[in-house]
């Protein structure tokens, strides 16, 4: 951590997992987990240090927790998370909408986008809420793949679209594996 006018200034660390969706990276700063990426790499990194504002620091055991709830949830050990989230990427509103996403839809669950808007207490419609789940800047850890369509799995902007949330889901549970998937 650097000084700042005498006090410590607050930084970020970063480590990833190698998953069968990528390295998936966490971003980690003194209060916790501010952003998740289903890439790692240099660009990645200095857009999430460059949103956040903090200066980068190398510090292994800061991200050690997040890192091995990663590696133990893509392996199927985890079922809830027990990192802490820093929620400073968030308005207000996305804190709200995502808050109750995290709070109350737990792994192998759905919830539809209506049904999310409806519980979360705002007024924003199905469609806005799709807009905030893909803006959510922590995703896996704060599930947004397990908001879906009414009709069907609805879209999905992390890794690889669609198919990282219909394989997300199918490690849940949720969904059944296909036969050319190896969880």
């Amino acid at each position: 951590m650097m000084r700042d006018n005498g006090r410590m200034a607050e930084t970020v660390a970063f480590g990833s997992v190698p998953t069968k969706l990528g390295d998936v990276l966490a971003a980690v700063t003194e209060t916790g987990v501010v952003a998740t990426s289903f890439n790692d790499g240099p660009d990645v990194r200095a857009r999430i240090a460059g949103r956040v504002g903090l200066a980068v620091a190398d510090d292994p055991a800061r991200t050690a927790g997040a890192r091995r709830e990663l590696e133990a949830y893509f392996g199927g050990d985890v079922r809830e998370f027990a990192v802490t989230v820093d929620w400073r990427l968030m308005s207000a509103l996305q804190r709200q909408v995502l808050g109750t996403l995290y709070t109350t839809v737990p792994y192998g669950q759905v919830v539809t986008y209506g049904e999310l808007a409806a519980r979360s207490g705002t007024a924003v419609p199905a469609r806005g809420i799709g807009s905030i789940m893909g803006s959510n800047p922590i995703p896996i850890i704060v599930p947004c793949h397990r908001v879906v369509a009414g009709n069907g799995l609805g879209g999905f902007s992390g890794g690889d679209g669609v198919e990282s949330k219909r394989w997300l889901l199918t490690l849940e549970g949720h969904l059944p594996p296909t036969l050319d998937w190896d969880l």
